[in-house]
């Protein structure tokens, strides 16, 4: 390889390190949540109607989490799509209607923006809706 010539990422690598990033900001929103008095139930939750990054519960409140980490807390804070908000929805029902002792809850969906140098954000009921009680 010539001098300062940098190696080509596979995309194979690229996606393994973005997974790898995604993981600790994942850990790091729990630990933020935690500190906060949440509870979490579940990380990566695979739902038939998609998959949800963090489910954590205070009270009566049943937080669906997305997390995000870009370059800055705006930048993360921008990055869920109406589409992927519209799953987030799906998936929040589909686990509060199947899973025992989850029915009873307000469902909101969060979100936990995260920047290197920056504290966790986090926005509670994100994009209200009414969710509400159970379904």
């Amino acid at each position: 390889m010539a001098a300062g010539a940098r190696p080509v990422r596979t995309r194979q690598a690229s996606g393994a390190a973005a997974r790898k990033l995604g993981r600790r900001a994942e850990v790091l929103a729990a630990l933020w949540l935690m500190a906060k008095g949440y509870r979490i139930l579940g990380f990566r939750l695979a739902t038939p109607l998609g998959e949800i990054d963090l489910l954590a519960q205070r009270g009566r409140i049943l937080a669906v989490v997305e997390v995000k980490q870009r370059t800055t807390i705006e930048d993360a804070l921008d990055a869920v799509t109406p589409t992927q908000r519209d799953r987030l929805r799906r998936a929040a029902a589909h686990v509060s209607a199947h899973r025992t002792g989850l029915r009873d809850l307000f469902v909101r969906l969060d979100l936990i923006a995260l920047a290197p140098g920056r504290a966790p954000r986090h926005l509670p009921d994100a994009w209200p809706d009414g969710l509400g009680m159970g379904t």
